[in-house]
């Protein structure tokens, strides 16, 4: 839908966009109104090039485009009651919870295995570890390939599947040679279009399923939607939408929460939200807040950072991480507001 500066353009405006439009397969309708005329495209307007030529012209005021930008992931497709599934869940019928440490040690396993099996006792469905890490300073611990076996191992122990975050296609290819059942592309990585499809093309044919985080800097919902059309438009659909925190940050929290904004990703798209409250806000005492809002705002699901021994952990752990007592805690109130979130569903 055009809306130009003026209350109606000209016939040799009128002239042009016809002619712009239907280079693209598409006309113009306009439409006259008493005080100001619009000018509907009709046909297929997802062009970008189309668009931005429109957009480029100094006597359009606005370019409102009515058909979806992602024709996958819009709640409108066929793919609106495709059901994802793992860990015995199906997700959008029943709580998912992910849950386990920010990042595997792999001079100490053992904190890992004991922090599997304490998430599955406090009912985690799937386990998540860090075996490769993104660090803003590059004498950070990056993460190790040796992690990646006492990943498997714990899933092996707990009969539960793992997620783990890739960061390029070498971990995506050891990650889903090893037998991961849940790739995390994570907030640095949400517009790598390049890492996008790579995992799309890796994941098509596979029950694998993709947590996509929200970017720190990432504005528009339409963006997050996009980034996972990627992904779904070499075949594998099973994805799950992450908010996990924007920039800029809200003064006392590492990021600025943004569990809100699933109303507004489920009017859009029909794949599920899984909210990160404790990237959301930094600091283990606010988990449990954060991840209850999520859940009153009606998010599919929950990844929570829990290490059995948080002090000890490395990484993000000993500030964020949640005890599995807590843990426990929070998936035991998050269940019961679920029941009252989806009571009218039932």
């Amino acid at each position: 839908m055009i809306i130009p500066k003026a209350s109606s353009l000209t016939a040799e405006q009128l002239a042009e966009i016809t002619a712009i439009v239907g280079e693209f397969g598409c006309r113009i309708q306009p439409i006259i109104g008493t005080t100001r005329s619009i000018y509907a495209i009709l046909g297929d307007e997802r062009s970008e090039t189309m668009r931005a030529r429109l957009e480029g012209l100094d006597y359009v005021a606005r370019l409102d485009t009515i058909q979806s930008p992602f024709k996958l992931m819009d709640v409108r497709s066929e793919l609106a009651t495709h059901a994802i599934r793992i860990g015995g869940v199906e997700v959008r019928k029943e709580l998912l919870v992910i849950a386990g440490p920010c990042t595997i040690d792999p001079k100490n396993p053992s904190f890992f295995l004991e922090s599997a099996h304490a998430v599955k006792e406090a009912g985690a469905h799937v386990i998540r570890g860090g075996v490769w890490k993104p660090r803003t300073n590059p004498y950070s611990f990056q993460g190790d390939d040796r992690s990646l076996e006492i990943l498997m191992e714990a899933s092996r122990q707990t009969g539960l599947p793992v997620n783990t975050e890739v960061m390029d296609e070498d971990n995506l290819r050891r990650a889903l040679e090893a037998g991961v059942q849940m790739i995390q592309i994570g907030t640095r990585n949400a517009l790598n279009y390049s890492l996008l499809r790579q995992i799309g093309a890796r994941v098509a044919g596979r029950d694998t399923l993709v947590l996509l985080k929200r970017g720190r800097h990432m504005g528009p919902i339409d963006e997050f939607i996009s980034a996972a059309e990627y992904i779904a438009n070499f075949g594998n659909p099973n994805i799950l939408l992450c908010p996990r925190g924007t920039m800029p940050t809200l003064e006392g929290y590492r990021s600025h929460p943004d569990e809100s904004i699933t109303p507004l990703l489920k009017e859009k798209t029909w794949a599920p939200v899984v909210v990160d409250p404790s990237h959301s806000v930094g600091k283990a005492a606010y988990v449990e807040s954060c991840a209850l809002a999520a859940l009153a705002y009606g998010a599919d699901g929950l990844c929570i950072e829990a290490h059995v021994a948080p002090a000890k952990g490395i990484g993000d752990d000993p500030k964020q991480a949640v005890t599995p007592a807590a843990l426990k805690r929070i998936v035991d109130r998050a269940r019961r507001l679920w029941e009252i979130h989806h009571a009218a569903d039932v």
